[in-house]
């Protein structure tokens, strides 16, 4: 339950403290007193976005912190799910900056959003009467059934999963539109396959080919080349191996006189090693280079070929054209592989609509199941709040097609008066009887899930008199077994009040600022007076008033 609110820096409040008590709580205050900035401040704090415009002073940021009592209320695994230290009395803050960014502790670990709005879900519901409206949606319909059968849970998993098979089918789909469009690519695909496979590519053939062409093409000059290089080295009657001979012979005579000679001489008989050998060298590239016009036409037409596919497939080398070969292989795979990703898709696609099929039939079994119990208890709590001759009916159907409330579709039907027909809540409740069913299924709602706090924000609309203090009745039977906190301008209902708060606005020079303080005794008897005769109380709003709290 909500043990202490404090407040920060937000909207009309400087600095505000407020500590709450089990049992039922009213808050009362004149109109724009900022009775609603007590609630945005609470929102904040179970998840709400907000935003700089909630700061009162631009030049600070707000704070806003709420502490709650969590023991018995079996929050142990949600803190050990997000790693948060877990304490039975949990603090819940937000804090927003200057520049309106926010950050969300639990017992000062820092968290997401949603995590701080998701245990807010499990701590507060707060129901104004601007959500009075939601009573005519039917997912709010729905929701109200599923709770008070507690299967929220198992609807919730069971809608997460619907999710998955939505978006399964969708994929499915997507890969049989792929099948059907690459199945007029693929034959294409293969036959750009075939061609380049027939023609066997090696890596760097086109750069060995081209060179071996240009050598064939010029077969006479490089002939002629080699003959004039034999000649001058060995062939010739004057040659540079004889001339080097000699040179050589000169030197080694010579050397009986100057040993440096002899050092030449070994010099330059290693260099005629090396001449022989060129010359041998040069003498088998004679014997090798012939004119074959029969390996010129081959080598045109491989290049040829090489070209052309260059051409045809946009790339310069050999070894792009063997790259778009694995690209062309690897789509082929892909595409043979639609058909086995189909088939897979098709299976668990057909095994999770078997799954979903039984868990539906569960959910719906049980709906049904608690239909009347349901129906019944709406009628006799309407009775209490003095609509006794309404009827209330949930009007639950079966369909063939799954969805995500499984195989129901559900709607509240509802006569206020007796002799008029059952119709949608749309069209037949006034703002009052509205309020009422509401406020009956609400607290039936709360009763069997036990949140640890409701509030309620004026939820009295349309209603005075004797059926306001039945009002207060049904909520004081619910702060039996949870916190209850109303914000109401009915003086029936604060009066059934244990706790009773008031808001207020103080003004100085500068601005108004909003307050609230816990009345004592002797004040809620002038509060409760003042909310029935306004600024001036008479004896009879008086007497009236203790009346009301002493009932």
């Amino acid at each position: 339950m909500l043990k202490k609110l404090s407040i920060d820096n937000y909207i009309l409040i400087r600095k505000l403290e407020i500590e709450f008590s089990r049992g039922f709580s009213v808050i009362t205050g004149e109109t724009g007193s900022g009775k609603s900035i007590l609630l945005g401040a609470l929102n904040i704090i179970l998840g709400q976005r907000a935003d700089a415009a909630s700061l009162l002073d631009k030049s600070k940021k707000c704070i806003v912190e709420g502490i709650f009592q969590l023991k018995g209320y079996d929050l142990e695994d949600f803190f050990a799910l997000h790693d948060i230290d877990y304490e039975d009395l949990t603090i819940l803050r937000r804090e927003i900056n200057q520049n309106g960014k926010s950050r969300a502790f639990i017992n000062d670990t820092p968290v997401n959003l949603n995590i701080i709005k998701e245990l807010g879900e499990k701590l507060v519901n707060i129901h104004s009467q601007q959500s009075v409206t939601t009573l005519n949606e039917a997912d709010f319909q729905m929701a109200v059934l599923d709770n008070y059968a507690f299967q929220s849970d198992e609807v919730k998993l069971y809608r997460h999963d619907f999710r998955r098979y939505t978006l399964l089918k969708r994929e499915l789909e997507e890969l049989k539109n792929r099948e059907a469009r690459s199945r007029g690519e693929l034959d294409y695909t293969r036959f750009l396959l075939d061609e380049l496979e027939k023609a066997n590519l090696k890596e760097n053939e086109q750069e060995d080919a081209e060179q071996r062409l240009e050598i064939l093409a010029h077969t006479e000059e490089i002939k002629a080349c080699l003959f004039r290089a034999a000649e001058h080295i060995g062939r010739a009657e004057i040659n540079m191996l004889s001339l080097l001979n000699e040179v050589i012979s000169n030197l080694t005579a010579g050397s009986k006189y100057h040993p440096g000679l002899l050092d030449a001489s070994e010099r330059l008989k290693n260099n005629q090693i090396d001449l022989k050998d060129i010359l041998k060298e040069i003498e088998k590239l004679e014997d090798e280079v012939h004119f074959n016009p029969d390996e010129i036409q081959q080598l045109t037409q491989r290049l040829d070929l090489i070209y052309r596919l260059q051409q045809k497939h946009r790339v310069n080398s050999v070894n792009g054209l063997i790259a778009i070969i694995h690209d062309l292989e690897e789509k082929i795979r892909a595409d043979n592989s639609l058909e086995t990703s189909i088939k897979e898709a098709g299976q668990e696609l057909e095994n999770l609509a078997d799954d979903l099929s039984t868990r539906a039939e569960m959910i719906s079994e049980k709906r049904f199941r608690i239909k009347q119990e349901f129906e019944n208890e709406v009628k006799q709590k309407l009775a209490q709040l003095g609509m006794q001759a309404s009827r209330f009916v949930v009007e639950l159907t079966h369909n063939e097609k799954l969805s995500n409330d499984g195989y129901n579709e559900v709607k509240f039907m509802f006569s206020a008066n007796k002799g008029i027909g059952l119709s949608e809540l749309s069209k037949v409740a006034s703002g009052g009887e509205l309020s009422r069913l509401m406020l009956t299924v609400k607290s039936m709602v709360s009763e069997k899930n036990l949140l640890p706090t409701v509030i309620f924000d004026e939820i009295d609309n349309g209603v005075s008199g004797d059926i306001a203090g039945k009002v207060g009745n049904i909520l004081r039977q619910m702060s039996e077994k949870m916190q209850v906190i109303v914000i109401t301008h009915l003086p029936q209902i604060a009066g059934k009040g244990e706790q009773h708060y008031n808001v207020f606005k103080s003004e100085d020079d500068q601005m108004a600022m909003t307050l609230i303080r816990k009345l004592k005794a002797t004040e809620r008897v002038e509060e409760i007076a003042k909310m029935m005769s306004n600024e001036n109380i008479t004896p009879a709003a008086l007497r009236t008033a203790r009346e009301l709290l002493a009932d």
